[in-house]
Parts: structure tokens; sequence; C-alpha cells
């Protein structure tokens, strides 16, 4: 039945879907376009007809041919029109490379890069492709596309470096569009709901614009949209950074004030923080437009439209407009969409009737501008949408709010496809269906959205929480349906995931060479990349600096560094094409047949997912695959690891404290994720755990598993036992080899990468250089003190680690094929110096590990404490520094404290790594993984001392290492800590995770100098 009124809304859902068509454009009339399918790279060809030096008449046009991993265009693309001539040698003299032809054949001056100049006439017009034969593939399709005025179909086959990753590549295009370009390309993406990709639009096209007083764009503009998209990406201390250095340039401009003080009040809002967002929003404005209609009362934002915004999709209501508009009309499209804001006030507080009439203020204000032929403001027609579709499903009539919502979508489709924002609505759509019973149009639906966005990192950013209801529909069906199962696993494959699996992912494609140059020109194509980052960030950073004598020379430097990077980058790609294994595309998802495979008997895999504030688990081994919801939110799941981990090592009073463990809780978590499979994980030798959420930062290695031992435990320590004495308990690590999985993909990529190829079998280093009393000079740059709270204390290296089990390791292993590095030779100069690490199968890291900022509210700057060396040395190996080194190592040993933490986005973004951070295993887990290390072991809690705890897990472990996995020789070493009531604390043994495949070996087949090894071991015990 319709309710009385329902013939008014649905004429408004249709008038809100109605003008799509005009919105679809020709090539020649588009500031860019993408080319590519699927089945091979991307790339896009833009507009550069102005400025173009090759030009002889208005007619004249030119497209550049940018492409994923290389930092400059490809090619050119130019239309002459009734040119008389040779146009070869027209575009000759504007080519960025010199080339020389011989023979019918070109190539890149002084190099072996082909060339390739097409030319082709129709009518009136000559047009001439011109740029790298590598990529031939892609310029012949831009081609096409312009002169059949029609994006042209078919796959560009090249080389690549990158797995998923777009913000690369949108640094490319921001660096190689026209200014206003674009910063409207970036507007695109954040309405898109591509909050990465817009930042990084920002940020470049803030870089290159730095000094540029003429540009005729407020740089405001561009820190308070960086801004914007850092809080829509959880950034927020970035954001507040960004934001307070806007002030000054948005102060008096009515567009960029309005800007700032809206988007200050959503990343307020972002945060939680809903009176100060309020009062943000209620500030008054020192810049006035001519035209521009102050709102007609009050906006009353109350606390349950914040928590709304503060929601999945708070991060959509950044909305600016076009820059071909005027500022009076971009300010108008501002105000509505403050109605519409006042319209979702009004629905929270169940005013309907008033919402409905804000809301279609909302819509005819903003497509008053320019008769609504605005694209920018199809996002807020989608919200309005989104709204009165809420209305209506509340008051029953879910076939209402059917139709606004797939008119809504409709929306999205036409102006932002394959873009999250049509995702979210498509996940808020198959709710609704599945709210009015239609599970299978529903499962359809997801199934749609999954298949489309699985491969691209992170894609459910932004609206995980609406996906909760197909995990849950799936998470029943999976032991019997293989449809499910293989639905449910590939969804898994979408949600957020730390930003060391694309490292990972990363090294695996690296590792994919059929040669070992081809390796090498993926590496330096890699780091390239980096330098070319971290060259821009310092390019940025003397922009803002206070004019100063020979500033103006180092920004000019700088710029000429920048250039001459992305020409050897450049280059490097090109040559990289010459080996196909890196032309081939990564798959975009994982199938579940296909994982199954690669586990072997006795092995299992368990995913923990978060979906929104839901907990899933996935499980799969040789008998198939099951899916469970946990009975248990985030936050709850939050508060139990963190009542854990206080009883392992908490900072009190100036140390590390150490409580009994809270067995029962351990207890009561196992039960919590792997009750339904804990009568088969008896059979389970080894586990492949993928953690999510809290248990980035717990080993699932210490729940327990039998509630016998707890009961047993209880009665001892009832009866006057020692409460630290955990000898007996079940441990899940007890037994079998546990691996850490940052995703399916990745560890799947760990079992198959190539062993090491090094020639040595160790490399140890640790036990620094104390600096004493007399820090050397270079240490004032580190160490706390005046206003350098976020320093070190000058204590620490005057505390360096035994170095026991490096003299221990290297005597089982001898002499001939192993080296150690303390004392003087152990800085963070030297290490970096080397150019012989990737010799070295096993590298072990003995030291201080610096990863807990020294003080709250400093940065995670992850780095491995070393001795002083000369020069610019400061005593630490860097997350950056570490990146750049050369491995070819099978495991990474981090013997040091809290090695697993995180790198804050700051240090991560300074190393010239352009995505995660902030998380646990993005720090110097990442960074040895970046250097090449296959397998990395990390620590999760301060490497303890008592009881020579650590020294006797580590060389134990090599003792077993011979012949082993390298999850054999960690767990029978532990054993022996378990077994020992002064040490069968988790503390003492539970710390270390490894992240990659623990079934390969830790060890060659090598003679032990026992001799020498029981020497040592009795030093130690002494």
């Amino acid at each position: 039945m319709v309710r009385r009124g329902s013939y008014a809304v649905l004429m408004l859902a249709s008038a809100l879907a109605a003008p799509l068509a005009a919105q679809e454009r020709p090539v020649l009339l588009r500031d860019s376009f993408a080319i590519g399918s699927g089945d091979g790279i991307l790339c896009q060809v833009q507009d550069r007809s102005v400025g173009n030096p090759a030009r002889q008449s208005p007619f004249d046009r030119r497209w550049a041919v940018v492409c994923r991993d290389s930092a400059l265009p490809v090619a050119n693309v130019y239309a002459f029109r009734n040119f008389e001539g040779d146009p070869a040698a027209r575009i000759a003299p504007h080519r960025r490379e010199a080339v020389e032809c011989s023979g019918g054949t070109c190539k890149v001056a002084g190099t072996e890069l082909g060339w390739t100049t097409r030319i082709e006439r129709s009518g009136i017009t000559t047009w001439v492709a011109d740029g790298f034969s590598a990529y031939d593939s892609a310029t012949s399709l831009a081609l096409r596309s312009v002169i059949d005025n029609a994006v042209a179909s078919g796959a560009i086959d090249v080389a690549s470096t990158s797995v998923a990753d777009p913000l690369a590549f949108a640094r490319v295009q921001a660096e190689t569009l026209k200014p206003a370009q674009a910063l409207a390309e970036g507007y695109r993406r954040n309405l898109g709901g591509e909050y990465a990709e817009a930042a990084a639009y920002f940020e470049t096209l803030q870089q290159r614009l730095e000094g540029e007083a003429d540009s005729g764009i407020n740089p405001g503009e561009f820190l308070v949209n960086r801004a914007l998209q850092k809080s829509n990406l959880g950034e927020a201390a970035e954001a507040d950074r960004l934001f307070a250095e806007a002030e000054g340039q948005t102060a008096g401009d009515p567009v960029a004030e309005r800007l700032q003080r809206n988007f200050e009040a959503i990343h307020l809002l972002n945060q939680g923080q809903y009176d100060s967002a309020l009062a943000r929003l209620e500030r008054g404005l020192s810049g006035r437009l001519a035209g521009a209609e102050e709102l007609e009362g009050r906006l009353a934002i109350n606390r349950p439209l914040a928590a709304r915004l503060n929601g999945d999709t708070a991060g959509a209501l950044g909305f600016v407009d076009e820059l071909q508009l005027s500022p009076e009309e971009r300010a108008e499209i501002i105000d509505a969409q403050a109605l519409q804001l006042r319209g979702t006030a009004q629905r929270m507080g169940g005013d309907f009737a008033g919402a409905r009439r804000s809301l279609l203020d909302a819509y005819s204000r903003a497509t008053a501008v320019r008769d609504g032929r605005v694209t920018s403001i199809t996002r807020l027609r989608a919200q309005v949408l989104g709204e009165l579709a809420t209305m209506a499903e509340a008051e029953g009539d879910l076939a209402l709010a059917e139709t606004y919502l797939r008119n809504g979508l409709a929306i999205l489709q036409a102006q932002y496809p394959e873009r999250r924002a049509v995702s979210a609505m498509e996940a808020r759509l198959g709710e609704l269906l599945l709210d009015s019973g239609r599970e299978e149009e529903a499962l359809g639906l997801y199934r749609g959205l999954v298949n489309r966005t699985v491969g691209t990192r992170n894609a459910a950013t932004g609206f995980a929480n609406r996906l909760a209801p197909y995990f849950r529909l799936l998470a029943g069906r999976v032991a019997t349906d293989p449809v499910a199962a293989e639905d449910f696993f590939k969804a898994t494959q979408i949600l957020v995931r730390p930003g060391v699996a694309e490292t990972q992912a990363v090294l695996a494609r690296q590792l994919s060479a059929r040669s070992d140059e081809g390796a090498r020109l993926f590496r330096q194509s890699t780091d390239l990349g980096r330098d070319i980052e971290r060259a821009r960030i310092r390019y940025e950073a003397l922009g803002r600096a206070e004019p100063a004598a020979g500033t103006e020379a180092m920004v000019a430097e700088m710029a000429q560094q920048i250039a001459l990077l992305e020409q050897q980058q450049q280059r490097t790609q090109v040559q990289l094409n010459d080996y196909p294994e890196y032309r081939v595309v990564a798959p975009r998802a994982l199938s579940l047949t296909d994982f199954r495979d690669a586990l072997g008997e006795g092995e299992a895999y368990a995913k923990l997912a978060l979906v929104g504030s839901d907990i899933y688990v996935f499980w799969l081994d040789r008998s198939g695959p099951r899916a469970w919801q946990v009975m248990l939110e985030e936050r709850d799941l939050d508060f139990e690891v963190d009542m854990l981990r206080a009883s392992i090592s908490l900072f009190e009073s100036g140390q590390f404290v150490t409580y009994p463990y809270d067995i029962s809780g351990a207890h009561r978590l196992f039960n919590r994720l792997f009750a339904p499979v804990a009568d088969d994980l008896g059979a389970v030798r080894h586990l492949i755990f993928e953690p999510d959420g809290a248990f980035l930062r717990l080993p699932v290695d210490i729940l327990v598993t039998d509630p016998a031992s707890v009961s047993r435990y209880d009665a001892r320590v009832a009866a006057g036992g020692d409460e630290y004495d955990f000898t007996g308990v079940a441990w899940l690590g007890r037994g079998r080899q546990i691996s850490t999985a940052v995703s399916a993909q990745a560890f799947v990529d760990a079992r198959k990468a190539s062993v090491s190829q090094a020639a040595h079998e160790y490399l140890g280093l640790g036990r620094n250089e104390p600096i004493g009393v007399d820090p050397p000079p270079q240490a004032r740059a580190v160490i706390a003190g005046g206003s350098n709270r976020c320093g070190w204390s000058a204590g620490i290296w005057n505390q360096p680690i035994d170095d026991a089990e490096l003299r221990i390791a290297r005597g089982l292993i001898g002499d001939a094929g192993s080296e150690i590095l303390t004392r003087a030779e152990f800085t963070d100069s030297a290490i970096s110096a080397r150019s012989d690490l990737d010799e070295f199968r096993v590298l072990h890291f003995a030291t201080h590990g610096l990863v807990t900022p020294p003080e709250p509210g400093c940065p995670a700057r992850p780095a491995l404490l070393t001795s002083f060396g000369s020069g610019t040395s400061d005593g630490l190996l860097s997350f950056e520094e570490i990146f750049d080194l050369d491995l070819d190592a099978d495991i990474v040993i981090l013997s040091a404290c809290d090695t697993a933490g995180e790198a804050s986005i700051e240090a991560t973004r300074a190393a010239g790594v352009g995505s995660g951070g902030g998380t646990a295993l993005d720090g110097l887990v990442r960074s040895f993984i970046g250097a090449g290390g296959r397998a990395v072991m990390a620590s999760h809690w301060p490497a303890p001392d008592d009881y020579s705890a650590t020294e006797r897990l580590i060389s134990q472990m090599f003792r077993e290492g011979p012949g082993s996995t390298i999850g054999d020789a960690l767990g029978r070493s532990r054993l022996a800590l378990m077994d020992d009531p002064l040490t069968s604390h988790p503390y003492y043994w539970g710390g270390f995770s490894l992240i990659g495949d623990a079934a390969r070996p830790l060890l060659r087949e090598v003679r032990l100098d026992t001799a020498l090894a029981s020497d040592l071991t009795s030093g130690m015990g002494q």
C-alpha cells in the first residue's frame, strides 16, 4: 500500500536522478580519461593543450599519457589541423628525452631504450603519437581514443612494480595535470569516496605550486583539503597540523574560510568531539560574499546527528564544487549542503516532515546553480536520497526506500563509476534488500560489489559496517555451501589490512624475477620511487621555511634533483619491460581452492575479520572451510586484549612490571574465538593466523586451550603455590608452529618465495658502544633535553644488550659462514654503507628496539639502537634507513623490545612510503620486509633479561635450527622456558611472533661447532 504523499516524493526521487546523460562527455571535451582494461595496468590520458609548445594554430591539441609506476608521462599525442610539413620534426625539439634514429629505429640518446613515433592522418587532422616503445600498447589506445572521440578498449601490456595501490599513480597524475584540473580531480576523488587518492592530489599539487604566488589558487585550499582527507583516513594528528598551518591563509577568503570551518567541524566529528564540532560550526566568518545568502534560522546539530556524522559517512561531507564556478556559486552550494545537514538533524530528531522540507530546499538551492549541471553536487543529491530512504524505511515503506536508494545509486554510478561512493550505496541497498527478505537478490548485489573492488587496497574503507549483514548471512552457510564459502573468503580480501601486507606483496613480485638483473631493476625502480617522495617532502619543507640566504638556491637544487630522480625512475621502469614476469598483472583475488592447495597436511588457517563492530573468524583446513561470528564487539575485544597485555608487561612508575598472567581471561578469549574448532586443534601442527584489530598487538600463541589446566593452576595457587608458576598450562602455542599472516595472499607469496641465494648463513649485530657521560655532538639531535621532549634518554646507550646470543649462534653455525658486528663496528652508518648485506641468509639483531614513543604525544619513529659512528651517524638504524637496505634474507630476527610495533603515519611518509602506518606490524617488521626479508621474527613487548630468558630462547632456537623449520625450532626452544617455573609466565617465552611462513627452514644443514657453543653456553649461564 502506498502512503499518502508518496507520489510527490517519488517525483522528487525522479528529479534528483534526472540529469545524468548531460554529464557524459566525449573524449575531446574531457580534461582526462582512463585507458586500459582489467587485464593489464591502467593509464590516464590528460589534455595538455594549454601551453602546448608544438602548437601552430588555435585548433592544435596535445595529450600526455601517464601510467602507473612511471614518475613521468610515457608518451604524448598531438593533433595538428591543416598541417603541412614533417610532424615528427615539429615535435622533436619539445621532447623531454633526446632521441636518435638510424635505419628506421629510434632510441633515447645514449641508451638502448626504444622510441616510437606514429603518424596518422584523418581528414584535415594529422595525429602524432610519440613515446617510449615499451609503452606502445598504452600509446596506441590513447591515439585511437582521441581519433575516435571515444575511449578505446584494450589491455595495456607493460611492466608494473605496484600491486594494487593507486596512490603513486594519483601523484603522477597530479604532477602532470594543469593545476586547476588537478585540484578538480582531487575534489572528484573526495566526492567519490577515494580519500587517500584525494589526499595525494592535494599534497602533490601543493608541492608543485609551492612559492608560486600567481597560481590563482589560494594555497590554504590545498591545506584544508589535505587535512580533511587525512582526517577521513584516521590521521588526526597530521590533520591538526595541516588545519593549523592553513588558518593564516584561509582567513578573509570567503570560500576557503568556509571550507576550513566545515572541514574542521567534520574532523572533530571524526574524532567523536561533538561539543567542539558544534562550537566550530557556530563560529562566525570574517569573509563575506555578495550574493551569498545566510541560512534562515540557526543550524542545530544535536548529539544524535553528530554521532551519525561520525560514522562511516562522515568523510563524505567535505563538499565543495568545481573550480569553474564563481566564488558566489561555490558558497551557494556549500550553504545548500548545510541545509541538507539541517534535514539530517531534523530526521534524527524525529521531525520527518521538517526534514523532507529541508532536504528539498537543499536540493533546490544546489541545482539552481548552473541549472543543476554541476557534477560535484552529485554526492549531495545521493545523500539527500539516502536520508529520504532512511525515513521511508523507518515508516515501513520499504518499496519507497528502495526507490530512493536505487535512484541515488544511479546518480553515483553515472558520475563516479568504480568509486567507493558507489560501493557504499550498493552496500546500503543490500542491507535494505535483506531487511525485505530478498536474500538472493541482496547476495547478487553484494557479490558484484566485492568482485568489482577486490584487489584494490583497503577497498572497504568508509563502508565496512554496511558489509556486516553480508558477512552475517554468509557465515552460516560457509560450511555447507561452496559458493558461500568462496564469497566469504573473497569478501575478507577487501577489508582494511596493515601496510605491511602491501609491502610483502611487492617483495613477492620482486622475487618472482627469473633473472638477477630483473630483480635488480625492480628494486631500483621502487627505491627511486621512495627517493622521489622523500625529495618532494624536503622540497615542500624548503618552500615553507622562512626566507634566508641560500634558500632559493636550495629550492632550485632540490627541484633539479627531483627531475633527475624522475627521469632515472622512468628509464628504469622502461627497462623493466624486458622481463615478461613483471608484465603479468597480479591476480585481483586469491581463490579459496588455490589457498587450500597451498596448505599442507596438519595445517590450518584462521582469519580474524573485523567488519564494522562485528567480529568473524574464517577457518580453513584440508577438510574444508568454516566461519562464525564471535560474540564480541570490537571494543570488547580491545578491552580483553588490553587486560591480557596488562598482566604481561605494564609500564608503572618508570619501569615495566609483570603481574600474574590472566589465565582465565586467556581461556575465555580462546573459547570465544575458537570454540567451534576446539576439537580439531589437536590435529593442527601448524596454525596460520591472520590477526585483525587488537590481535595485531597480541600473539595468539598465549591463549589457553584447556579449562582443566586453568583449574589445576587455580587449585595450586589456592593451596599457596607460586602464582607466577604456569607450568602445565595448555597454551595454544605449545607443540605447534604458528605463523602470523598479514593477508592470505601474503602467506601464499611467502610460501612460494624462492629461497635466499646468499652465500653466507648468518650475520649477528648488536652490543652498542656506550656513550658515557659525554655524548658525541651528533647525539644531541636524538637525545632528550631542552625543547626536545621526544628525544631518547642517553642512558639507553649506556645499557647495551649483551651479545651472548650472537656469539652462541655464531659458535653453533661456525666462523666460515657467519659474522658478527658489535661495539664500535655496530653503527648505523656502517650498516647502511655495507654492500654485502644480501650475502647473508639470517640477520639477527640483539639490541634495544626504540618503537614506543618516549613521551605521550610524540610520533612513533621506530629504530634499532646502534653505536654512534662518524659524520651524520645518529646512533639509530631508523625505519627509513632499514627500508633502504638491500637484503636477501630468509629470516630477520629482531631480538629487541617491542619490534612488532607501529611506525607513525608521519614516519612512514617521511620514508617515502605512501600508504599504511599507524598500526602494529607497520613499523620495523614492515621496513625489514621492504628491505628484502622473507620472514621477520619480532617481539610484542620488552624482551626479558631476567633469568637470561631471551638469550636462552634465541640460542636454543639456533641449536634446534639445522634441519628444522623456523616454527619447529622456535617451538622446541619455547618448551624449555614453558616447563621452567621461573620462566613459565608468557612474558618470558610468548612475546615473539613470526611474520611469514614458519614452515620454511631456519638454517641450512650446517656443521655445529659444539665445543665453542658449549663454552659460550656455560659463560651465559654464569
